[in-house]
């Protein structure tokens, strides 16, 4: 393939909350850069991904799920998401092989609509399905789009994934290496730490806790002996969570960390001390100073 022949583009990956758009980045880059859990409203921010090829670069953006906002950090999901579809040479839109196609989904294909962005329709988390049900779906979804393709897959487990990435690629348009070949996320490394940290919180911690959420990574440097020194803090809006977090004797905090720092140390490739805390900012969802404070730009 030639220069000329090479091609590249953005890829906005959109949908409902839950419907596995951080799942299926990870296992189209084959590595984790998006944490991913059961709960909805797991990504908050827009998480780049990039995928290079022999004869392409594909660079993905993971975006928040399309919701009805109930305070201002959801209100800057959702901006981040609609934005995104204005910005980029292609949509992936998510929707799921187990559930009917809803007034969410119809909502996001109207703004798919409206941007005139071209758009692959991905049917996801179809092991959790019989391949019988597939073709009559496939049918209905065609009805409601010109969608440039239709390609169901499983993002957990993979299926498919493979013949997404040549739709994909398919799709764009003659253009550069945008990243080195190694670049995998643009993410800095406090991002990523204060992400890894808020997952575990999300797979810990009781229904009510994770949504008042919030981690920085004060402090990422490296130490003698190969070790990175991290201090990061966990933010809540209750007293009360602030007690299921921290948990009786520590123990709860102690998980939390314990298996971000294993994360992390995999990650990074080097031994981590992670010195965890936790403080109340009541309501900071719903105050612009702390939103931003806390990395959500609104802008």
């Amino acid at each position: 393939m030639t220069e000329k022949e090479h091609r590249s583009g953005f890829v906005s990956i959109v949908g409902r909350p839950n419907v596995g758009k951080s799942t299926l980045l990870n296992r189209l880059l084959g590595r984790k850069v998006a944490i991913v859990s059961d709960r909805p409203q797991t990504t908050r921010h827009r998480i780049l991904g990039v995928l290079t090829l022999p004869g392409a670069q594909v660079i993905f953006l993971d975006t928040p799920g399309i919701h009805k906002p109930r305070h201002q950090l959801g209100e800057y999901m959702v901006k981040v998401a609609l934005r995104t579809l204005r910005e980029v040479d292609l949509t992936l839109f998510l929707a799921e092989a187990h559930t009917p196609f809803g007034a969410g989904d119809g909502f996001i294909l109207e703004r798919i609509k409206e941007a005139r962005t071209p758009a692959i329709l991905c049917i996801n988390k179809t092991d959790l399905v019989p391949k019988s049900s597939l073709l009559p779906l496939i049918d209905d979804l065609r009805s409601k789009h010109g969608f440039l393709a239709i390609v169901p897959v499983s993002a957990l487990t993979g299926e498919n994934t493979d013949r997404l990435v040549e739709e994909v690629v398919a799709h764009l348009p003659p253009g550069p290496r945008y990243y080195p070949p190694e670049t995998v996320t643009d993410q800095p490394e406090q991002f990523v730490v204060a992400e890894l940290i808020r997952e575990k919180v999300l797979q810990l911690t009781r229904e009510e806790v994770p949504h008042g959420v919030a981690v920085v990574a004060e402090e990422v440097t490296p130490r003698s002996g190969e070790l990175l020194y991290i201090r990061a803090v966990i933010y809540t809006e209750r007293e009360s969570h602030k007690g299921i977090l921290v948990g009786q004797g520590g123990q709860m905090l102690k998980k939390i960390g314990q298996l971000a720092r294993e994360e992390i140390e995999a990650l990074f490739g080097s031994r981590v001390y992670l010195d965890l805390w936790v403080k109340v900012k009541p309501n900071w969802r719903r105050e612009e100073a702390l939103l931003r404070r806390f990395g959500y730009r609104t802008e």
